[in-house]
């Protein structure tokens, strides 16, 4: 009896040390499986933080003058644009290759921005950019004027990238894995091909859509118009510089003027207090309150004004006989106000003269000069600066495609996700430049060009 009440007993502890085992086992286990998957979500929030700031550069921009441009992304922002990015993160590791360096693995949101560097809005890379290829037809432009456009963008970053922040923005394209350095590269493949062709004198491979779609990753651009929902195509508006008749004193028909800063208003921002129409009042003029601060260059008609201030540069042909190229320096930090006519806008900019039609730059002396044909004014703060563009539309049936370089900007491009302003030439009149420009589409199918 006692020895089977004994044996009961050791069988009985030997059940439960057992279960307690396998408890404590079981307890022990879960405990460190759910430890090590909460390190695992701590480190992968804090890569996501890294390459959220690595992506987004904030701006520094020094367009508004006498101000300390800032950008406010509001903190509720931040936070869902995080959360957004940690649940679609490990997914999309899963479903894309690493060897596609530009693939977009996740629809990471971009914040965009306007001149002032102020946040306006948000949107999905993924919504606008996309991978595609180019048609087969022959790319156009003119080989000469493209190699000057891309050889003096190129030399402006090479230059002015510790003085102009802006163009270290990755903009939206980094939603896709696209980098500054990326391109660069670009523009020296480009270079160097176009540099080989010419001296040779052949026709350049970059007309060859087969030899775009072989050395470039190219990534399709649809258009996001907050105003327009249903617009997909790139609105295609077009620019100029006009000759215009001037005189170098004021007279009865050219009786309208062109001022520019002198140098020692540099420090003085006077000119930031006045609009347009307070300049045109006569303020700068004998007997004005401001006679005397900047420096008349010439007289134009107050057509000829709105022009100039519109295009950003004009070639003035003066009763003496002589010309000169004169380009827009600095504004009074007023915005240019869309659908407002150009006798109302407030906007006033002050010029200097210059040697060639002149592009973006963050001063007038270090702005890059452009050609006709092969270039293109776009959004430099969200797009980018140097972006190498192929419009693709259609005339009379057939596919056409036209490449060109962004190397020029303006109030209207800051934000704007939907549109490219291509420079048409240098004409005479309004009449010459619309008779130019009629074969060229109003939209069209756009792409940017990247070297693999």
């Amino acid at each position: 009896m006692s020895i089977q009440f004994n044996h009961k007993i050791r069988l009985t502890l030997g059940i439960a040390t057992f279960l307690l085992v396998g408890f404590a086992s079981s307890y022990l286990y879960n405990t460190q499986t759910k430890n090590k998957q909460l390190v695992q979500q701590h480190q992968a929030a804090q890569n996501l933080s890294f390459t959220q700031q690595e992506n987004y550069n904030p701006p520094q921009s020094q367009v508004t003058p006498g101000s300390t441009p800032t950008t406010r992304i509001p903190i509720t922002f931040q936070n869902s644009l995080i959360a957004s990015q940690t649940s679609n993160e490990n997914t999309s590791k899963q479903n894309t290759p690493t060897s596609d360096k530009y693939a977009a693995s996740v629809p990471v949101t971009y914040p965009v921005i306007d001149e002032w560097q102020k946040y306006k809005f948000s949107i999905s890379g993924n919504k606008i950019l996309t991978t595609g290829k180019l048609p087969s037809a022959k790319v156009n432009f003119n080989q000469t004027d493209l190699l000057t456009v891309l050889i003096n963008t190129r030399k402006y970053f090479q230059d002015y990238s510790s003085e102009d922040p802006d163009i270290q923005r990755k903009g939206i394209l980094g939603t896709q894995g696209v980098t500054v350095q990326d391109m660069l590269r670009t523009l020296d493949f480009m270079i160097v091909t176009l540099q080989e062709d010419i001296a040779n004198q052949r026709t350049t491979r970059l007309q060859d859509p087969n030899f775009i779609n072989s050395n470039f990753k190219v990534i399709k651009w649809s258009a996001y118009n907050p105003s327009n929902q249903k617009q997909d195509r790139l609105r295609i508006t077009k620019y100029a510089v006009f000759t215009h008749p001037g005189s170098h004193k004021k007279t009865s028909t050219f009786n309208t003027p062109i001022y520019s800063l002198k140098e020692t208003a540099s420090n003085d921002k006077f000119y930031t207090r006045y609009t347009k129409q307070d300049v045109l009042s006569g303020i700068y003029e004998p007997g004005g309150k401001e006679f005397g601060k900047v420096q008349p260059l010439a007289y134009l008609t107050r057509d000829g004004l709105e022009e100039a201030l519109m295009e950003g540069t004009v070639l003035i042909n003066f009763t003496d006989g002589s010309q000169a190229f004169f380009n827009v320096d600095r504004n009074n930090g007023m915005s240019y106000v869309r659908g407002l006519k150009a006798t109302a806008q407030k906007r006033y900019w002050y010029f200097k003269q210059v040697d060639a039609i002149k592009g973006y730059g963050y001063k007038i002396d270090a702005k890059i000069s452009i050609k006709p044909g092969v270039t293109f004014a776009g959004d430099v703060l969200n797009i980018g600066l140097g972006k190498v563009i192929v419009i693709e539309h259609t005339q009379s049936g057939r596919k056409r495609l036209q490449m060109g370089v962004i190397a020029d900007t303006g109030g209207a491009f800051l934000p704007n996700l939907y549109q490219l302003d291509f420079l048409a030439g240098i004409f005479q009149n309004k009449k010459d430049f619309q008779q130019h420009i009629r074969h060229l589409p109003e939209y069209a199918t756009a792409y940017v060009l990247v070297k693999k």
